[in-house]
């Protein structure tokens, strides 16, 4: 049996920085990975049957008809000539569509495990197969600190990011990706730029932005709600929303800050999806 866990990806910054003639967005980002996600097994079915266990809080928001875990090991198998087979169980214990790669992280983490399940070489390209499943799986094979840009399919690691804690809060409404890239007002921005010593020093982070947290709020003004509940929290030295949302994320100086600030918020907002994590850095 082979475990892997799909850990959240959260964009600390993000920028939009053009469009492509094919309609595909070119960004600029900064991603973390948090020590929370969902969890997916992997076992050896005695035929070549590929067959997915949906469980988990969230597992009720999917289906099994189209689920990119199926898709990502059929691609696989297809790639590796595999009749090998597999029994996958997908633990959903990360909100549907929020802005924190749980799909995407998803197929990564089934490429991973599968190649390990069936015993393939540690140099089969799961890169080429990650770009045909969305343009995050790329960042989500990494699962460390890294600077993305094209579509997000040229992933650079970052080697001097710090570990810091964080709190996810999600409001508990789905966010559909290409409407909140067509609400943009703005299709080109400016990059990122030259990265510090420490490229997760909220100081730092504070003076970029997410270009599709403005969109998203049109859409959805509860995440205005979401995000002034986090920076009115005690510690907490950055508030701003992730991907495409719905989730947003808090920087906190401390474990308690964190911890204290998850308690307020899930009393205030006990219908919200709250978490205090750690993004991990290579520190």
């Amino acid at each position: 049996m082979i475990q892997r866990l799909a850990k959240a990806k959260v964009n600390l910054a993000l920028h939009v920085i053009g469009q492509r003639g094919d309609g595909y967005h070119r960004i600029d980002t900064l991603a973390g990975f948090a020590d929370v996600g969902d969890r997916l097994t992997f076992e050896r079915s005695t035929n070549s049957e590929i067959s997915l266990n949906l469980a988990g809080p969230f597992a009720g928001d999917l289906t099994q008809q189209g689920n990119i875990v199926l898709k990502a090991a059929g691609l696989l198998a297809e790639a590796a000539d595999s009749k090998a087979g597999a029994a996958i169980t997908l633990e959903k214990n990360l909100p549907v569509a929020s802005g924190i790669g749980g799909g995407s992280a998803d197929a990564a983490a089934t490429l991973d495990g599968l190649r390990d399940l069936w015993e393939l070489a540690d140099q089969f390209p799961l890169k080429t197969l990650a770009a045909k499943l969305g343009a995050d799986v790329a960042m989500c094979l990494v699962s460390a600190p890294l600077r993305a840009t094209g579509i997000g399919e040229i992933v650079e690691p970052l080697h001097r990011a710090r570990t810091f804690n964080a709190l996810l809060v999600n409001p508990g409404v789905a966010m559909a990706t290409p409407q909140v890239f067509t609400a943009l007002a703005s299709k080109t921005n400016p990059p990122i730029g030259e990265l510090p010593e420490n490229p997760f020093d909220p100081v730092f982070l504070a003076g970029l932005r997410n270009d599709l947290e403005a969109p998203a709020r049109m859409l959805l003004p509860t995440i205005g709600e979401v995000l002034a509940a986090i920076a009115n929290q005690k510690g907490c030295l950055l508030a701003r929303m992730s991907g495409s949302g719905a989730t947003c994320f808090g920087l906190f100086g401390s474990a308690e800050d964190t911890r204290a600030a998850h308690e307020a918020i899930v009393d205030k907002a006990p219908h919200w999806w709250s978490v205090p994590t750690e993004i991990g850095g290579t520190d």
